[in-house]
């Protein structure tokens, strides 16, 4: 029944894959299994398929040179012969091509019910792990889903509203062309995914060039989208061996571009999650390429205004660094201090908590090396006139970890920090702050009493010091107004 007409379409494809320079493999002499179970209800009376359809689908698939533009409705795999099946997938790609409009739901609306079924059909064809597609077929897949994926996205809502601040949850951008976009997703999430894949065969389609438009995208508002974005690249990470360096530089390119150009971008927080399963898998000893990337561009990460939006993940990976190699704690600790907030307290606690986070993995030897700046910083911050950042620098002697490093380089740190716990305990507004210094103090004393006497010595006499200078600049000015008034 469909010998010529298969003979024909069959030649015509080797014929493209003779012009493209590449040799089928072995999985074109045996086309794809069926699925078990693929979706056979179409939306409406006019899409139904009887018997005597299916017939003319195939005389139509296999006489006609087929439209690309034109959605049809086709038969199902599962319903043609063998010999028809690798026509017919392709057929269905090219259907899955056509672009629609989804700001008006109600144009097109048959179309889009059969390219949502079509690309159902093909979701399930790939999940079911039984097919094992040729090098064509896989381009064409590939082809297809670039087609839809990779596109310009909307102006971002600040370029519309002049706003910088970060928007609520309730009115966050949703695609209207989600519903066909996640199908597409959803189908290369399958292929990435799939155990019959052939890396060899799937990296020359999932190339460089791939790579770049998938890392452009995450800069979309829909976080649905972004979701979808991570878990693949992630998959694509771990099983192309040879794309691994040319992603970490790629995403090296977006945090650049973010922090010292545009300080704008939706999804950096999708990336650093990506980063942080990356980080827990380099092996030891760490090469200086990944150091370079600590310095570089995750500590740069803190300086952008809009850092609360990713500083969890942005935290997790600074502390999986100390973690694999406790000598990166000190330019970890180094690295906040350099970018610590000035007048954003609500960024403060957030670096309170991450340094906390980092000291937890620091070792003795690291915390010498930077105790000095440390605890100049913890002082300002204890003295901090916001509550809360007094509250949560205090809240460090807490940590039984961090209290046993501040012991053992206690004749260092308490001289530092003296000062700023007595001008709490007389000075500051807050009571909770207060019960929190003297605790603190208290701690000291019984660490060393012996050194808290000093150090409280030293203070007076420091402060007696200062209200003699007080006193000695008053009457000066006081001279200073007889003089004045005597000339006047």
């Amino acid at each position: 029944m469909f010998s010529s007409s298969s003979s024909s379409l069959s030649s015509r494809i080797s014929l493209q894959i003779i012009k493209r320079g590449k040799k089928s493999s072995k999985g074109d002499a045996v086309e794809p299994p069926i699925p078990s179970s693929l979706p056979n209800a179409p939306v409406d009376h006019a899409s139904r398929i009887t018997t005597s359809a299916v017939v003319s689908q195939h005389v139509t698939l296999a006489n006609a040179t087929p439209d690309p533009s034109v959605v049809e409705v086709l038969p199902l795999l599962k319903e043609v012969a063998l010999s028809e099946r690798h026509v017919l997938f392709i057929r269905k790609l090219q259907i899955c091509c056509v672009q629609f409009d989804f700001s008006d739901t109600v144009k097109c609306a048959r179309q889009k019910e059969i390219k949502r079924q079509t690309l159902t059909e093909l979701i399930d064809l790939v999940q079911s792990g039984s097919c094992k597609m040729n090098e064509i077929m896989q381009e064409e897949l590939v082809r297809m889903i670039s087609t839809n994926l990779f596109r310009c996205l909307p102006p971002a809502s600040h370029e519309n509203t002049g706003s910088e601040g970060i928007e609520e949850e309730d009115d966050m951008y949703l695609d209207p062309s989600w519903p066909h976009l996640q199908l597409v997703y959803e189908l290369l999430l399958r292929y990435v995914m799939s155990t019959e894949m052939d890396t060899k065969v799937a990296k020359r389609y999932l190339d460089h060039s791939f790579v770049l438009k998938l890392l452009d995208l995450f800069d979309s508002e829909d976080p649905r989208e972004r979701e979808y974005l991570k878990t693949i690249l992630h998959r694509i990470y771990g099983k192309f061996m040879v794309h691994r360096p040319f992603i970490r530089n790629g995403i090296n390119n977006v945090f650049y571009r973010f922090i010292f150009e545009t300080e704008r971008h939706n999804g950096i927080g999708e990336l650093l999650e990506i980063l942080g399963s990356v980080i827990n898998g380099f092996a030891l000893p760490m090469k200086e390429e990944h150091k370079l990337f600590l310095v570089r561009a995750l500590i740069p990460l803190h300086k952008p205004k809009c850092v609360s939006a990713y500083h969890h993940q942005l935290s997790y990976c600074i502390t999986q660094f100390v973690e694999k190699d406790y000598r990166l704690a000190d330019i970890a600790i180094r690295g906040l201090l350099k970018y610590w907030p000035i007048t954003n307290c609500g960024k403060e606690v957030l670096f309170l908590n991450e340094l906390e986070e980092v000291l937890e993995g620091t070792q003795p030897a690291e915390f010498q090396r930077c105790l000095v700046p440390l605890f100049k910083q913890l002082g300002r911050s204890i003295n901090s006139p916001h509550f809360q950042v007094a509250e949560r620098a205090l809240f460090l002697w807490n940590n039984e970890h961090i209290v046993d490093l501040i012991a053992q380089n206690r004749r260092a740190i308490l001289p530092i920090i003296f000062e700023p716990l007595e001008r709490n305990m007389y000075g500051h507004w807050n009571q909770a702050v207060h019960g929190l210094t003297s605790n603190v103090r208290r701690m000291f004393l019984e660490m060393d009493s012996e050194l808290f006497e000093e150090c409280e010595k030293e203070y007076n006499e420091k402060a007696a010091g200062a209200s003699c200078l007080v006193e000695q600049r008053e009457r000066a000015w006081k001279k200073l107004e007889e003089a004045a008034s005597m000339v006047g």
